[in-house]
């Protein structure tokens, strides 16, 4: 029974995830609907942050404004979202 509960579980977990790239690489997208696609995680990281940024150190809050506005400043450059993530961890660190 266990065996069963398992893959079943495995089942219903990986049709979602394979699913929809062999489904996305069937459709033409428009280049501007690409680039809006590609902006989505960078969106996503700000709207889950943002709030976390502001109470972060509540006696330093210079020091959390410095940590995003490092994060917000690699974004525009582009840089992949796990080394935002990491640098900015490490500049909030450096600065306590």
């Amino acid at each position: 029974m266990p065996v069963l509960l398992l893959i079943s579980l495995w089942f219903v977990t990986i049709v979602p995830r394979i699913l929809p790239p062999v489904i996305v690489d069937k459709l033409y997208v428009p280049p501007l609907v690409g680039e809006f696609l590609n902006l989505i995680p960078y969106a996503t990281l700000g709207a889950l942050i943002f709030p976390g940024i502001i109470q972060a150190i509540p006696d330093q809050p210079v020091v959390s404004i410095i940590g995003g506005g490092t994060a917000f400043i690699l974004t525009l450059f582009r840089v992949p979202l796990v080394f935002v993530v990491l640098i900015s961890i490490t500049v909030v660190y450096l600065l306590l």
